[in-house]
């Protein structure tokens, strides 16, 4: 290869990708509400009746537990004169509107109105709640507001298998533990610095020597669909800041299924399913919600340690750097500089974050979910 045929570097994106708030407004209305987004875990809504509400991409929505068992989501608006129907969470029988008391069954359909007999034609059959698609992927509830939108297996090959391999009680687990991680960036940033560990050795040394080999990380993208799959093996025993069990299958390994654009399954060494979700409010705020799970959501003292170890080391080391870039993209000094490439990959490589970057940019430029098709 002469130095002409040599390719030339591959520039980050620009800084209005992160600071521009029409570029947020717009993925607001496209990307955040086309792809798959997480609500919530089923053990909120276990029984007829039980529900639960969120927010996502600007809207209000609801997620119900019908008396046939199925998990319906819905937006939160009366089709009467849309007032907002439930707030929080709780156990209903039917949904009432608070303003004048229309009333649906948790299918969705209109059941009764004050009234509403009287008015000629009114047909009550006509009247629905506007549904949402929704999926359970190993008891994780998500939505889509793209009616559309292909299922999410299509979106993330394999990773339901994957996840069903590491974590053998995945569909037994329930939540423990909710950590909620406010951070004044751009949530874009936040996820960079999630999907490559190229920062790692100098920032996370409690991460880095006693939880993961650095020099064992890889993350690589999907050849198909969106998901970066990050791997490594976990520390020696004696190193390791918490205890495991090596006889499982697959406990000496770290993994992680980062699915685009706001969620990863996290399995820390020792089997230990945890979980990052994001949510975007402004260009430069957004919150990240870590989750650690136990079967049945019991109580372990190990798992509630470990949170708080994170919590305290990872978590906060993260926000002073995501929160630093955040600022420097702001910066009138700022000239977007060459990623790192490696063609080995491996720990001091941002391959992943080149993918991500194209992903985002095709979101952005063409108005999609990301830079290829289904």
């Amino acid at each position: 290869m002469t130095v002409h045929d040599t390719p030339a570097p591959v520039h980050s994106l620009e800084a209005r990708y992160y600071t521009d708030p029409a570029i947020f407004a717009q993925e607001r209305k496209g990307l955040l509400a086309r792809t798959w987004q997480f609500a919530g875990h089923e053990s909120q809504v276990r029984g007829a009746g039980d529900y639960f509400s969120f927010e996502l991409a600007g809207e209000s929505l609801f997620c119900i537990r019908g008396r046939d068992n199925v998990l319906r989501t819905f937006y939160n608006v009366c089709q009467h004169r849309a007032h907002q129907l439930v707030s929080g969470s709780g156990t209903t029988r039917v949904v009432v509107c608070p303003y004048h008391a229309w009333t649906y069954e948790m299918t969705g359909e209109l059941r009764a109105g004050p009234n509403i007999k009287s008015v000629p034609g009114f047909d009550r059959s006509k009247i629905c709640l506007t549904s949402v698609r929704t999926e359970s992927f190993h008891g994780f509830i998500f939505v889509n507001l793209d009616e559309d939108a292909a299922p999410m297996d299509d979106w993330y090959p394999d990773v339901r298998t994957e996840l069903g391999e590491y974590v053998p009680d995945i569909d037994i687990l329930e939540p423990l533990e909710w950590v909620e991680i406010p951070e004044q960036c751009n949530w874009k940033v936040s996820i960079e610095n999630y999907s490559e560990c190229y920062h790692c050795s100098l920032n996370h040394p409690t991460f880095s020597t006693g939880v993961i080999k650095p020099d064992t990380y890889d993350i690589q993208p999907s050849e198909q669909g969106y998901v970066l799959r990050h791997t490594t093996e976990c520390q020696s025993l004696d190193a390791m800041s918490y205890d495991i069990d090596l006889s499982r299958p697959h406990a000496g390994e770290y993994r992680s299924f980062y699915l685009w654009p706001m969620f990863s399954f996290q399995i820390y060494p020792g089997n230990v399913l945890n979980t990052y979700h994001w949510r975007a409010h402004d260009v430069d705020q957004c919150t990240v919600w870590r989750g650690w799970f136990t079967p049945g959501g019991e109580d372990s003292e190990v798992i509630r340690r470990l949170a708080i170890q994170d919590r305290a080391t990872t978590v906060e080391e993260d926000i002073h750097l995501v929160e630093s870039v955040y600022r420097g993209l702001q910066s009138r000094g700022y000239k977007p500089g060459p990623l790192v490439l490696d063609p080995a990959c491996g720990l001091n490589s941002e391959h992943s974050v080149q993918t991500l970057q194209q992903w985002m940019r095709a979101a952005v430029d063409a108005g999609g979910a990301g830079n290829k098709d289904l």
